[in-house]
């Protein structure tokens, strides 16, 4: 396994360890996709189809990256400070593939910027219910022998990420003797899943409003034993199709340019953070439980908590409803126009920390 050029990143911003599975038709309905998981199939069997995303939905993009810069950057200045001082130039960056991979890159840049360090860093696959990539692991970890990793994603749901991963590193540790830190690094952690994050809110992260065309072109990560051997890395499509409207550059150059603005405010909340650090309780998890019980929802993973979450439900899932705290809120804005592109269901549901909510339609049961 060796590490390629792949993605439409620079080589210097990150480095995916993914299987080119590029030539394999992956691809399903919503609808077909929808029902085969809930029949029991595993939702990183197959890929969902991606849509080319439309002028109005893409003038939102723009203006929500517009009006959300400085504070993309400052949390992401937040983040790169605790990790700077509590690792230091010591750590691998390892985003997970591939919310978390445009953070990674923004994080390796704020710290080359401000303390001219250039980290390592690169974007593997975890998936729920299967794992993180432990081949991808045992090739940093020889890689980069001495040095700490830190996992990083956009934020957080109800946790079932940083559940995953947690386990993973458990099981890591248990088969190699080799302790990782578990904590996944976030911009947004809104369901209280971690102890390094920018803010607790749910902040709309732009990049949360499109698919591979801000995160390298790169697909969801696949893990079908057809076409990933026992000692391949979990795998990935590169969309070549969608190379004029990729937006990947874009996204890390408009926050890029925004860091030297936010340098010392960044590192006074990262310190004010790093002394009242607020532990991950998962009290996300309770609101989620309770939604469950009050819509009849006996699988909570049909339930997708926060802006960043909703998104991907109404993006590459079958919506069902859509539950909305605040419809006045300007994080939404884009999430009003997919649903009533989609034609689907808004419930106003104050009583949650969330900004919005994403409920999928049960196909069997």
């Amino acid at each position: 396994m060796n590490d390629v050029l792949f993605g439409s990143y620079e080589a210097e911003d990150v480095t995916f360890l993914l299987k080119d599975l590029s030539g394999i038709n992956l691809e399903g309905s919503s609808g077909v996709r929808e029902k085969q998981i809930q029949a029991g199939g595993h939702y990183s069997e197959s890929l969902p189809i991606e849509e080319k995303p439309g002028k109005e939905y893409m003038d939102l993009f723009w203006d929500l990256l517009e009006s959300h810069k400085k504070r993309v950057a400052l949390y992401t200045g937040i983040v790169a400070e605790q990790i700077y001082h509590s690792k230091g130039k010591n750590v691998v960056l390892v985003s997970l593939a591939r919310a978390g991979t445009p953070i990674g890159a923004l994080i390796k840049r704020y710290i080359l910027d401000k303390y001219g360090d250039t980290l390592p860093h690169y974007s593997i696959s975890i998936i729920r219910g299967k794992g993180v990539d432990e081949n991808a692991l045992r090739y940093i970890l020889a890689r980069h022998q001495g040095m700490e990793i830190q996992f990083i994603d956009g934020w957080t749901g109800k946790g079932a990420i940083s559940r995953e991963l947690q386990k993973s590193c458990k099981e890591f540790q248990d088969k190699n003797g080799v302790v990782l830190d578990d904590n996944i690094a976030v911009l947004a952690d809104p369901g209280c899943c971690s102890t390094i994050y920018g803010t607790r809110e749910d902040f709309l992260l732009p990049s949360a409003c499109l698919n591979s065309t801000v995160s390298g072109l790169i697909s969801r990560t696949v893990l079908n034993e057809e076409f990933i051997k026992p000692d391949d890395f979990h795998g990935a499509k590169y969309y070549k199709e969608f190379e004029d409207i990729d937006v990947s550059k874009d996204f890390l150059e408009t926050i890029n340019q925004e860091f030297p603005s936010i340098f010392l405010l960044a590192e006074e909340e990262a310190r004010r953070n790093m002394v009242n650090r607020k532990k991950a309780d998962f009290t996300g998890l309770e609101i989620v439980k309770r939604i469950a019980y009050e819509y009849g929802i006996g699988n909570i993973n049909l339930i997708k908590p926060g802006v960043g979450e909703t998104t991907r439900v109404l993006l590459r899932r079958v919506p069902w409803k859509i539950l909305i705290k605040d419809f006045h809120n300007p994080d939404i804005k884009h999430i009003l126009l997919l649903a009533k592109q989609k034609e689907v269901e808004l419930v106003h549901y104050p009583n949650m920390d969330y900004a919005c909510c994403g409920l999928i339609k049960q196909l069997k049961g």
